[in-house]
C-alpha cells in the first residue's frame, strides 16, 4: 500500500468507509481452511518475516526482538 492506495474512492476501502465491506476481500486456499479448522497446538507468542521469505516464531518477547533484526 502506498498513500495513494488509500484515497481510492470504493466501498472496499476501509481507510475510508466505517464497516466491512460489502463483498469478501479474500478467498482462502483449502490448506489455510483445514489448519484453521485443526489447528497444531504450539507455544508461540510471535512471528516476523525472515529475510529468506520465511516465518520465524518465538514463543518470548525477548526472543521476538532478536529475530525482528
Amino acid at each position: 500500500l502506498d498513500e495513494n492506495d488509500l484515497k481510492i474512492d470504493s466501498p472496499y476501502n476501509t481507510y475510508l468507509c466505517k464497516g466491512l465491506p460489502p463483498g469478501p476481500i479474500c478467498n482462502p486456499g483449502l490448506d489455510s481452511i483445514l489448519a484453521a479448522l485443526e489447528p497444531e497446538e504450539e507455544d508461540y507468542l510471535y512471528f516476523v518475516l525472515g529475510e529468506n521469505g520465511r516465518h520465524i516464531f518465538s514463543k518470548t518477547y525477548q526472543e521476538h526482538l532478536k529475530n525482528k533484526k
